[in-house]
């Protein structure tokens, strides 16, 4: 059993930014893929962010690239995700997941372990 704790959200103006944390249980997050999604009201959760389990591929939704940047340490059980130039938009709850080492990373579908979410708010 895998357990994500995310931290890191709050409220902030449009063009700053915030950092997520997610830390993970367990001794299998060095063999995960970590995923970063997000949901606002209304709409389905959507793909924000992926890293393989060494962190040596990444992936980002077109609407983020450029402006977020998802890492991890291992040796800590966290991964984390930069969030600069933020945009009103980008409003939501976002969501940590794990899945397994060889996985499609941009859908929902595939990951195992999911945390509880933290609310990031973008002002105009």
């Amino acid at each position: 059993q895998v357990q994500l704790v995310e931290s890191g959200g709050g409220l902030v103006q449009a063009g700053g930014s915030l950092r997520l944390s997610c830390a993970a249980s367990g001794r299998t997050f060095s063999m995960s893929t970590m995923g970063w999604f997000r949901q606002s009201p209304g709409k389905e959760r959507e793909f924000v962010a992926a890293a393989s389990r060494t962190g040596g591929s990444t992936y980002y939704a077109d609407s983020v690239k450029g402006r977020f940047t998802i890492s991890r340490d291992n040796a800590k059980n966290t991964v984390y995700l930069q969030m600069n130039n933020l945009k009103p938009e980008d409003t939501a709850v976002y969501y940590c997941a794990s899945g397994g080492p060889l996985m499609e990373p941009h859908t929902p579908f595939g990951y195992t372990y999911w945390g509880q979410g933290t609310q990031v708010t973008v002002s105009s």
